[in-house]
């Protein structure tokens, strides 16, 4: 008795006995009507009560034609039986016990075109869907399109609360056409009135309003609204940022903006670990205010220590302070502070220094950034044969900076490009005299189908000004390791002059990867790297070396960690394979 009603108790639903049929139509709508199907989604999910197994059976015709509507067919027959019973029929006060199958049968009928195709009126130099034309495919989502695409145009224009207020939309079957007539009413031209910040609990509500730098008294953009939510975002002390338009304009013509926000945690820690086999471990660690001073100011104190268990040169120490604040003069400008104090033990010399820098970053667009300010440098330096010479510099700076940044992505991209160029002129007032540094890095991400990626870098740097000696040893520039020529030990070619190992005046470096996604996760890299170094810039003795190997990648949500092998192919600096560990691509 207890196996009977067991058996009686639980409802049934055989998935394989759900049939989901079209007759007729394009391959196109059905792979459509299939991923669309509320009842293959609930099959995917094992659903097995009757009675959510009846209202998604009821639910399916709405879905279904909304499809059908969306591939231009506006006379569509379809069936959901339910054992045998049209599910529309069945009383919802009297749902089946159990579901044992369920049918679908579709015909789609005939596929109709545009007939009339009207929107009105328009904007001046309002571009509508190519799609919407009189002979086209009438799909319900080009009428969508069209209609928002004359809306949008009608805002861009400041009329911010254009919306359609009559439509005519007639199927005629026999002539299987569809007819559409859409009626605008673009309202008045109107102003930003003001912005009214919401949701904030540290973060003056005056320095919302500077950091969003919504134009009052100017004429409604769209773009501006989503460009200030964006400089909110930017400043990393809000988790989200909304701005939304008022229900309604105000009696001067003005449209007020409430800004909704939610701020993140004021407070961040974080750590990073890298390791390659010349150089050793590098350990970093960082602690983040986001709001320092109330005003979406970020304040940063950064440690580092690297060299551990090097195989060349000592360890070397740094720490650094960081701090910023937005909407600085201009709402796109922001003022940065920053100063570090380092050591560094290499194979050639030893230097503690001192930098400290005041600069103006400005964000011209989202791809377009530019960077100006002034800095000062105190280093001392041990170098030569048995560390024997000793050099003080004194420089005054000027560095400028330009980034320009279309990847997709910045941690892991597949196309796009990137490239980073600074100028920096100095004035030395002891140790060295005057003269500028200059450095370029360029990436190029290239996709060949789903899988593959084709990724190439180029860097340049060139000092000018003060002899190989009198220049600062921050300023010189060396190849090998994972930031140039892998498979090459770190800092393994510089140059010789007068008998002094150093870095050199001149820089060149390059580097080709084909990544592969492997898997969702697991991802595989071959590379082959090339980097050169000249005593002057560009001239005098010069050498350069190359490095070659495959890599390993595992996706993360902060960025895949990375796993490289290296080998020297060219060069008299190689001492066998070499090893990287660290988080986000090589490049």
């Amino acid at each position: 008795m207890f196996v009977v009603w067991l058996l009686l108790a639980c409802p049934v639903w055989a998935f394989s006995d759900l049939q989901f049929r079209v007759n007729g139509g394009s391959d196109v709508l059905r792979t459509e009507l299939e991923r669309a199907s509320l009842l293959r989604q609930a099959q995917s999910q094992n659903v097995a009560d009757a009675l959510e197994i009846f209202s998604t059976a009821r639910a399916e015709y709405g879905r279904l034609i909304g499809v059908f509507y969306e591939q231009g067919y506006y006379a569509p027959q379809i069936s959901v039986r339910i054992d045998g019973r049209e599910a529309a029929e069945i009383s919802p006060l009297d749902p089946p016990a159990q579901v044992r199958q369920i049918v679908v049968d579709m015909v789609p009928g005939p596929a109709f075109s545009f007939g009339r195709a009207q929107i009105a009126p328009l904007a001046d130099g309002t571009t509508l869907p190519a799609a919407f034309v009189s002979g086209a495919p009438a799909r319900s989502t080009v009428i969508r399109d069209a209609t928002g695409a004359a809306i949008d145009h009608w805002r861009a224009q400041g009329h911010a609360k254009a919306e359609p207020t009559a439509q005519a939309i007639t199927a005629s079957h026999p002539a299987q056409s569809l007819d559409v007539a859409i009626t605008l009413t673009p309202g008045p031209r109107l102003r930003f009135g003001d912005l009214r910040p919401d949701g904030q609990e540290n973060v003056r509500a005056e320095r919302i309003v500077e950091i969003a730098g919504l134009p009052t008294g100017e004429v409604f953009d769209p773009d501006q609204i989503d460009r200030a939510a964006q400089r909110l975002r930017a400043t990393g002390t809000f988790s989200s940022a909304a701005l939304r338009e008022a229900e309604a304009a105000n009696a001067d013509g003005s449209l007020d903006i409430t800004a909704s926000v939610v701020e993140a945690p004021p407070r961040r820690i974080g750590a990073g670990l890298e390791y390659d086999t010349e150089r050793g471990g590098k350990i970093t660690g960082f602690w983040l205010h986001r709001n320092f001073l109330g005003g979406a100011e970020r304040f940063r104190i950064e440690g580092m220590i690297d060299g551990l268990g090097a195989n060349a040169g000592g360890l070397d120490y740094s720490l650094g302070l960081e701090f910023s604040r937005p909407a600085t003069f201009t709402p796109d400008t922001t003022l940065t502070f920053e100063a570090v104090a380092e050591t560094e033990k290499e194979r050639d010399f030893e230097a503690r220094r001192i930098r400290a820098d005041v600069k103006l970053v400005h964000r011209y667009s989202d791809s377009l950034s530019f960077s100006g300010g002034l800095g000062l440098l105190a280093e001392r330096a041990y170098f030569g044969p048995g560390l024997a010479i000793r050099a003080d510099y004194r420089l005054f700076l000027v560095p400028l900076d330009v980034t320009y940044d279309r990847r997709d992505d910045e941690r892991n991209p597949r196309s796009g490009y990137y490239l980073n160029t600074s100028l920096t002129p100095f004035f030395g007032s002891s140790g060295t005299g005057a003269g500028f540094r200059a450095t370029a890095d360029m990436r190029g991400y290239y996709p060949l189908g789903e899988r593959f990626v084709l990724a190439g870098r180029a860097q340049l740097g060139a000092v000018y000004g003060p002899s190989l000696l009198a220049t600062p040893r921050d300023f010189l520039f060396y190849s090998g390791g994972g930031g140039s020529v892998r498979g090459q030990p770190y800092r393994s070619l510089g140059t010789t002059t007068g008998g002094v190992f150093s870095g050199g005046k001149g820089f060149a470096a390059t580097s080709l990867e084909l990544r592969m996604q492997a898997t969702d996760t697991i991802g595989l890299a071959a590379f082959a790297d090339a980097g050169y170094v000249s005593a002057g810039t560009f001239t005098g003795a010069s050498d350069w070396h190359a490095g070659a190997g495959v890599g390993l990648r595992y996706d993360t949500a902060i960025g895949p960690l990375r796993l490289d092998v290296g080998f020297p192919v060219r060069g008299g600096t190689g001492q066998g394979a070499q090893l990287y560990l660290g988080i986000g691509q090589a490049f």
